[in-house]
């Protein structure tokens, strides 16, 4: 949603440039519809882990600087930053920086950094013959195909030669990650294919 309200002066120079460098796209408002703490954590978390799958590079996230707060805190603004702190130690956003007091550029980290950030266990026990993984049962031929491409990419990568034994953990390690960049809705599926993609073009 765009902010209607003419802005002139070098305010509005800065927002002119922001709408070229950013476009609407890759700006999220969180002042026009003034949510609760907790709602902009939530929806900063969500629409930064779509960007990442989305590979956007730098967006803008607007929060406000909080002077209509009750107590002059800027709820918005501090919850925000805590989802950015977050985020930047998972592998979701490489960085943050202030843009103006009400505003921050956020760049988002490679797919790669997430499925890296994810906890891989070590120790794992080989198996004689790797299953497909119970909990991705209800997943439909193509998504698990793609699942276990991306876990071989993952184990060549670590130098793993013998990746058989170790497939099913890495599979269900890296649907983990890619699940939470998938929110609840239509069409999920196709887009948790999207995702693995996406990180398997950083691969190649």
């Amino acid at each position: 949603m765009k902010d209607s309200r003419p802005v002139r002066g070098l305010a509005g120079l800065r927002q002119a440039f922001d709408e070229i460098r950013f476009g609407a796209l890759r700006t999220l408002n969180l002042r026009l519809s003034m949510p609760s703490g907790r709602e902009a954590a939530e929806r900063v978390e969500r629409w930064l882990r779509q960007h990442q799958v989305q590979q956007s590079g730098e967006v803008l996230v607007i929060t406000g600087r909080g002077n209509g707060s009750e107590g002059g805190v800027a709820v918005v603004r501090e919850a925000s930053i805590r989802v950015f702190h977050e985020l930047r130690r998972t592998g979701v956003i490489e960085g943050f920086e202030e843009h103006t007091p009400g505003s921050f550029v956020v760049t988002l980290a490679p797919m790669r950094a997430l499925l890296e950030a994810a906890p891989r266990r070590r120790e794992q026990t080989p198996m004689s013959a790797p299953a497909e993984p119970v909990t991705l049962a209800a997943l439909d031929d193509e998504t698990r195909r793609l699942l276990r491409d991306l876990a071989e990419r993952s184990l060549d990568s670590l130098g793993v030669r013998d990746r058989g034994p170790f497939m099913e953990t890495e599979m269900l390690r890296l649907f983990g990650s890619l699940a939470a960049t998938v929110p609840a809705g239509p069409d999920r599926e196709r887009r948790l294919r999207a995702a693995v993609q996406s990180a398997m073009s950083e691969y190649e």
